[in-house]
């Protein structure tokens, strides 16, 4: 059987070593990908870390996946050999479980975990994943470039068209990062004003460039103050990775205003006599399933939204992911496995 090369983490806390294996068959309901491009997120550290309960080692990281099919398994169908495919965070669904069957199919009762986490990733030049989360990628897509917008590009554009803002309706983009700078030419493409909120001017002209119709810098003015001057937020995209940092935006939520938390931060305090005076909210948004990330990349592929990028090779995935969690990178950091 021929070989498959993979960059693995054998325990919690350890480091990439690459592994040469025999690639997989797929089983029942799955398929195998030849992987072209994976992102390196810091939603991997769960797995480099061990912080996710319940994680076997060894571990592939990995879930911002465009590869092709290489194989089918048994009981497969609508998908054929060479369709270049995506896959994310999202690992799949029964279809039929009661949450599966009210169109909530990202809290699947019988297909849990995560791609990269609970089961192997696209740190490698194969894997295997459920049909059931396979995205189509368009071809217009670059499979390096675009690895991203399957958990960066998918994150920010599923919470800004479930946020509840129309078009014209002010949205805050709260942090230009690996998120934030997605989240701008999203918003700004689906038609909202666009406000970027960061530490700093250094970003601003990079908001700018990208769609922001207004900058606010948080060290120099109080961020709820600033957007309460120009009316109050419909909608808040938070972004970033800072508690103190989200207690600090959420009094600028308008009347009837949503704030969309897609930063991993734990606990903040929120005033909750704000919220009911305006009848506000503060709302976690997963990131979605696979049809969203269809979504996600026609929407990025008609109007252009591109992810900024370095790129390292696969056998290089330590170092791509030390620069990735030292928060240096300018934004995203992508593994090349194959041409």
């Amino acid at each position: 059987m021929s070989e498959m090369r993979a960059m693995v983490i054998s325990q919690p806390g350890g480091r990439f070593q690459l592994e040469r294996r025999d690639i997989p068959e797929p089983r029942r309901q799955e398929v195998r990908l030849q992987v072209h491009g994976c992102g390196v997120c810091h939603s991997d550290s769960l797995t480099v870390e061990g912080h996710m309960p319940g994680l076997v080692y060894p571990r592939i990281p990995g879930h911002e996946v465009i590869g092709t099919v290489d194989a089918i398994g048994p009981e497969v169908n609508g998908w054929q050999v060479g369709e270049r495919v995506g896959v994310v965070w999202f690992r799949g669904a029964c279809g039929y479980c009661g949450r599966c069957r009210h169109g909530n199919t990202f809290a699947c009762e019988n297909i849990q975990g995560a791609t990269g986490v609970t089961r192997d990733g696209g740190y490698a030049t194969h894997m295997l994943a459920l049909a059931s989360a396979l995205a189509r990628v368009p071809k217009e897509l670059d499979a390096v470039d675009s690895a991203p917008l399957l958990c960066a590009g998918i994150t920010t554009f599923n919470a800004l068209r479930h946020c509840g803002a129309g078009p014209g309706d002010l949205v805050a983009i709260h942090g230009v990062g690996g998120l934030g700078h997605l989240g701008i030419q999203f918003a700004a493409r689906l038609g909202f004003r666009t406000v970027a909120i960061n530490r700093g001017r250094d970003k601003e002209q990079l908001a700018r460039s990208l769609g922001a119709h207004d900058y606010i810098d948080s060290q120099q003015a109080d961020p709820a103050a600033a957007l309460q001057a120009i009316g109050g937020a419909k909608a808040i995209i938070a972004t970033v990775t800072s508690a103190e940092a989200m207690h600090a935006i959420v009094g600028g939520l308008g009347v009837n205003g949503t704030m969309m938390v897609i930063g991993a931060v734990g606990a903040f305090a929120v005033d909750t006599l704000e919220l009911l005076g305006k009848r506000a909210a503060v709302k976690g948004w997963y990131s979605g399933t696979a049809v969203d990330s269809e979504d996600t990349l026609l929407f990025s592929s008609r109007n252009k939204v591109a992810s900024m990028n370095e790129i390292y090779p696969l056998e290089q995935a330590q170092a791509a992911y030390d620069r990735m969690m030292s928060g240096k990178a300018r934004f995203r950091v992508v593994l090349k496995v194959a041409e």
